[in-house]
């Protein structure tokens, strides 16, 4: 029996608002990620130091085209991007110098921060050039920093985000472990001093990942990618300790942070 033409014109009808229907619920499932405005706030490592290809304006901050936001803003385009990320900045300086950018309709932010108030470049420096017990004791120091002070620092941060962007999605990241043991290296640091340096990182992230998480914030964990890559490994993404150019020590390389951290903030955000 052949469907009446009107029959077949009320089917067209019903057939062609079902699929209307169908996607404007995909359209409202899926926003498009152009929408964003995202904030990246920080220390050296969401700045991109070690990275180079620095943005002249951005002066000692030292921005790295080649930093996980930049890479993320350019490949995702969002609807801003707002880069306050600074070398040697600590929970402080965020507050101080940082948040300008963020209001409430800032839908992203990220944010790596707690090393530089833990002293861990003081870490290095010291174990570096003086004894491993002295090296042992200076990680102890930092350790009970971490324990004692820093989570407080880490609420006051973390607390002043959510007041100036309170719809924002806030990742947090951490940090690499530096070495691989047993790696290549065949000189420098003994073994025992660099699982302390390591041990005194996964502290640091453990840490900070609970003050992240009791403020509803996402915590990226990296140290599980830059595993295979640390220093001493046969494919490092960190720099070592570099005497010409001592700032960029201990901090990730162009493909540590497209390698390690992009995909870390990509997955959390």
């Amino acid at each position: 029996m052949k469907m009446s033409r009107l029959a077949a014109f009320s089917s067209s009808l019903l057939l062609g608002a079902v699929l209307a229907l169908t996607g404007a619920a995909t359209a409202l499932a899926a926003p498009s990620v152009q929408a964003v405005d995202y904030v990246a706030l920080g220390d050296s490592y969401s700045s991109g130091v070690g990275a180079g290809s620095y943005d002249g304006a951005s002066g000692s901050c030292k921005r790295s085209t080649k930093s996980y936001p930049a890479l993320w803003a350019a490949a995702n385009s969002p609807a801003s991007f707002a880069f306050t990320a600074c070398s040697g900045a600590r929970t402080g300086d965020v507050k101080a110098n940082q948040l300008g950018p963020l209001n409430s309709s800032t839908d992203l932010v990220s944010i790596s921060i707690g090393g530089n108030d833990a002293g861990f470049a003081d870490v290095m420096l010291t174990c570096v050039l003086q004894s491993e017990t002295t090296c042992l004791d200076r990680i102890a120091t930092a350790r009970s920093f971490v324990d004692t002070t820093l989570p407080g620092n880490l609420d006051s941060v973390y607390s002043a985000i959510s007041a100036k962007a309170p719809s924002a999605r806030v990742v947090v990241l951490g940090y690499p472990r530096f070495y691989q043991i047993g790696g290549s290296c065949a000189v420098g640091l003994s073994d025992k001093v660099r699982s302390a340096i390591n041990s005194a990182a996964d502290h640091l992230n453990t840490a900070t990942a609970k003050r992240a998480a009791d403020h509803g914030f996402a915590f990226a964990d990296v140290a599980g990618r830059f595993t295979g890559h640390e220093i001493c490994s046969s494919s490092s993404w960190l720099h070592s300790v570099n005497w010409l150019n001592i700032g960029e020590s201990y901090h990730p390389t162009a493909a540590g942070q497209s390698g390690g951290y992009l995909p870390g903030f990509t997955s959390a955000a």
